[in-house]
């Protein structure tokens, strides 16, 4: 049977890239998003995208890697695993890291600052096969992957690499194109939950899934869905503070 893409051979290309300090835009099931694992690479994207210092840098992972990384209780860790292996659900998972995790040891002090808030990190788990298979080989080599959405910061997420501004193109080693994001129909990134809080930072793709998956299974209920036209990004702090201004 012929192949169209090969996960497998795309992933080690973008990996080796940014090994070598390059610069990769990758496909996610949440959107196009631009990555690397080194400090000067990671700011010429912060640059490049109009990012602000306030904002950070999620790591990818795959479900072993967040297992190990993230500090969450029982319950928490129950939660991810439910919504990602029985629900096969792409999710923003944030909660306190070890410190001592291999991966963490690689950053930098200057990129650890970049890449964390308040003794936490974001992670992008399950976000379809290339981002398991490139979050395998980061494991096993013990390389974090780092980076954001492949867009202008605030302008929202690309779904398609010809959306990604020529700019933001021009700035990367490699571009692996699947072709349109699953989650377009969205109109937005991925969810992020914190899940030691169970604070939802950002409303996004599959978000009505995994509101009903929580309440089913763990009695646990997320704020409503405002809409696109109330809350374009997602982001509930900024809808928050909208709000408050009105």
């Amino acid at each position: 049977m012929q192949r169209t893409i090969d996960i497998k051979a795309d992933a080690r290309r973008v990996f080796e890239t940014i090994k070598n300090g390059g610069i990769a835009i990758v496909p996610n099931d949440t959107g196009y998003a631009l990555v690397s694992t080194t400090t000067a690479s990671l700011k010429k994207i912060f640059d490049a995208k109009g990012r602000g210092d306030h904002k950070r840098n999620a790591m990818g992972a795959d479900l072993e890697s967040q297992r190990t990384l993230l500090k969450l209780d029982k319950r928490g860790q129950a939660m991810v695993d439910t919504l990602i292996l029985d629900h096969d659900l792409p999710l923003g998972v944030i909660g306190p890291f070890d410190p001592d995790h291999p991966k963490m040891r690689k950053l930098d002090p200057e990129l650890r600052r970049a890449s964390s808030a308040a003794g936490t990190v974001a992670l992008l788990v399950n976000a379809g096969p290339f981002h398991n298979e490139l979050n395998r080989l980061s494991r096993e080599e013990e390389i974090p992957v780092l980076g954001s959405s492949a867009n202008f910061s605030g302008t929202g997420t690309r779904f398609r690499v010809e959306d990604i501004p020529e700019e933001l193109r021009a700035i990367a080693d490699v571009t692996i194109d699947h072709g349109l994001r699953r989650a377009h129909i969205y109109k937005r990134a991925g969810t992020l939950i914190n899940f030691q809080t169970m604070q939802v930072i950002r409303i996004g793709a599959y978000y009505e899934m995994i509101s009903e998956v929580l309440k089913r299974w763990f009695d646990v209920e997320l704020p409503p869905d405002p809409g696109l036209e109330e809350l374009p990004s997602g982001h509930i702090d900024e809808y928050v503070l909208a709000k408050l201004k009105d």
